[in-house]
């Protein structure tokens, strides 16, 4: 049976479970009064967060040019948040933090984002990425883009979708398996070699100067969003296919009156990781971004809510400001600590920078 299962007329429905439709229209149920705004305060957190993403790009397009000039163009000082696009390189330091119990010296803020977005997802699930990642948001914009020329998404069939689904994880696999095979000493080498230590400039370069076969492999992917909700986030992203262990250990999980629900399954047609949220009690599943449009379409009062076990509901705005107070929380406790900027001297910069193209990975 397919994960989302396909909407049908509330009677039909009714009739296939031996109920009367007659019976199951009766049902009495409170109609939420008000607005529901979850979408609304989940839209401004991601469009805030895409310009400080847009921000710390530009600040740091233009300390490399500073080094690649030779100082010729203004000095701008290097915002440490790009790290945060370096996945790989904060799996590296968080083994070494675990094997060592001390901070790395190179990319330590990666590191910090990468603590502040397991702790998000303890917290509210994989809310990282439907709340706060930049790829997260244009995938979204994407397939409700290509819902909103084509009047629908594709649904790929299970035998299809559960195999896709499986690449993210196959991916962290790799990634655990080469990075969990380096000793510690060979990490800190790394991450303290001329590649390690301009391991972002090799990236911005990378997007400065992207191959034929780097803009079809984008391409491609943008076109399979627009058909497709969240292609890469649900069948190949291993950054969430992560996250997935911190949210499978979350309190925080959307729970479902079964006693007032109405069977309209507009839960279940709203959910972008097609999950059958409308036969579930409490939605469980790792795939759960927490971005509560299931909540936000919900018409009956005190249904479907995200709420902690034994608690009420949480109102979208505790959500927001759970996401947006510990993710700025761990970024100012490491900046006060020190533990926020690389420890790489200004000279060395002259000198890799500018031979960033000559350093391949080891």
């Amino acid at each position: 049976m397919p994960e989302r299962a396909i909407v049908r007329e509330k009677g039909q429905e009714s009739e296939q479970r031996g109920t009367p439709a007659s019976a199951r229209q009766k049902k009495a149920f409170a109609r939420r009064p008000g607005r529901d705004y979850s979408q609304a305060v989940r839209c401004c957190v991601q469009v805030l967060f895409v310009l400080l993403n847009l921000w710390i790009g530009v600040e740091f397009y233009l300390f490399v040019r500073h080094y690649e000039t030779a100082g010729q163009t203004p000095f701008q000082p290097r915002p440490a948040g790009v790290e945060g696009w370096l996945p790989i390189a904060s799996l590296m330091n968080l083994k070494y933090l675990l094997f060592t119990g001390s901070f790395p010296p190179v990319h330590p803020a990666g590191l910090v984002l990468f603590l502040a977005f397991i702790g998000i997802s303890l917290l509210w699930s994989k809310s990282f990425c439907s709340w706060l990642c930049p790829v997260g948001t244009l995938s979204e914009a994407l397939w409700k883009l290509g819902k909103k020329i084509f009047r629908r998404n594709l649904v790929l069939p299970r035998w299809l979708d559960w195999p896709l689904r499986s690449l993210k994880y196959v991916l962290l696999g790799l990634f655990f398996l080469a990075v969990g095979s380096m000793p510690v000493r060979a990490l800190e080498a790394f991450l303290q070699s001329p590649y390690g230590l301009i391991a972002d400039v090799k990236m911005l370069n990378f997007f400065r100067q992207l191959s034929l076969t780097s803009i079809l492999v984008l391409g491609v992917l943008a076109l399979a969003s627009l058909f497709i909700q969240n292609f890469w986030c649900r069948y190949l992203c291993p950054y969430g296919a992560f996250l997935s262990i911190p949210a499978w250990l979350s309190r925080g999980k959307i729970r479902r009156n079964s006693e007032s629900c109405i069977d309209c399954a507009k839960c279940a047609q709203a959910c972008p990781s097609l999950l059958p949220v409308d036969k579930l009690k409490v939605v469980r599943s790792v795939e759960c971004t927490s971005c509560l449009e299931c909540v936000a379409v919900c018409p009956v009062q005190d249904t479907l809510q995200m709420s902690l076990p034994g608690r009420k509901a949480v109102p979208e705005w505790v959500v927001a400001a759970g996401i947006v107070v510990l993710f700025l929380g761990i970024v100012g406790i490491a900046k006060w600590t020190g533990h926020w900027d690389s420890s790489v001297p200004d000279l060395l910069y002259f000198q890799l920078i500018p031979q960033a193209h000559l350093f391949q990975h080891p």
